[in-house]
């Protein structure tokens, strides 16, 4: 009887936890996984919203790589941001926060300072970094030509527009910095002064202590920018207008998939490439999950 009435209190237990949490199985079945699932069937249809759904196999992915050159171009645009964008904005976050990780006076005033355009986002920054990078009366070429330097044309030459993005990814390192800071100030000071002690100078300290033991934040960096690097949408819409140019070097993944979805209507076919957008991102996710046991560290000492 004891261990039948264990088993009811169990079940009805379990069955309170489960009420507790339906409005979230409700919102993720209805507003993730559904959409999900509708997606992943669509891509194998010619959905444009107007029309029936006709089933027309892997004609959608087969256009994705023997017939569309944008897709392409707009994959290259998007590798290349974030082949430069992720190690230079990590290593930036990782470069200041160690420059504010002092006990100075003053100090806490430019942590704010260097973390306050973090804060900042949407179409206003867009607009007034387009404002800053004008060819002739910006303030970037204002300031070159101060050091005897003519600037480029950042948003209207094809070679200068996706650096001008990157330039501008690295303004708001401020996020990753307070990571990085925090961090680092959770690193035990005994492990410095022993350092010390032993000869080590700034550099071998940095490089010895400070680097291994803020490597799962990295990772964590890493891994999240990486995520955040291919979904770049918005500063392309609103720099370029929703075109992507000039000639096309503005013309990111997520961009073209959006003209291909609601400006072409060509539902399946935008489907079709969020789907192998997710299996790009899922994939690398994957590599730096099987890497990171070699180069994360852990302060218990577990890899």
């Amino acid at each position: 009887m004891a261990g039948k009435r264990r088993f009811n209190y169990k079940t009805k237990e379990g069955l309170q936890g489960y009420l507790f949490i339906l409005p979230w199985i409700i919102g993720f079945i209805v507003f993730t996984a559904g959409p999900l699932l509708f997606s992943f069937a669509a891509s194998f249809t010619n959905y444009n919203v107007t029309s029936q759904m006709d089933f027309i196999g892997l004609s959608n992915y087969e256009k994705l790589f023997s017939g569309d050159q944008l897709f392409w171009t707009s994959l290259y645009n998007t590798l290349y941001y974030v082949l430069f964008s992720v190690p230079l904005t990590t290593a930036g976050a990782i470069l200041l926060s160690a420059l504010l990780n002092r006990d100075i006076p003053g100090m806490r005033l430019f942590r704010t300072i260097y973390y306050l355009p973090a804060v900042l986002s949407g179409v206003g920054v867009y607009l007034l970094w387009m404002q800053l990078l004008e060819p002739g009366t910006g303030m970037v070429n204002t300031v070159l030509a101060w050091f005897g330097i003519q600037g480029p044309n950042w948003l209207f030459d094809p070679e200068w527009t996706k650096p001008a993005l990157i330039f501008m990814k690295l303004w708001s390192v401020g996020g990753g910095m307070l990571l990085y800071l925090a961090s680092m100030q959770g690193i035990s000071k005994s492990l410095y002064e022993a350092a010390e002690i032993d000869g080590a100078n700034a550099w071998q300290q940095f490089t010895r202590i400070t680097i291994p033991m803020i490597t799962p934040v990295i990772f964590f960096d890493i891994v999240t920018s990486l995520i955040g690097g291919f979904q770049i949408f918005q500063e392309a819409y609103v720099m370029s207008n929703g075109e992507g140019g000039p000639v096309n070097s503005m013309l990111f993944y997520n961009l073209y998939m959006w003209q291909k979805a609601f400006e072409a209507f060509d539902m399946g076919y935008a489907m079709a490439m969020s789907w192998i957008l997710f299996v790009i991102v899922f994939a690398l996710t994957i590599v730096n999950l099987k890497l990171a046991p070699k180069w994360v560290h852990y302060e218990g000492g577990g890899k």
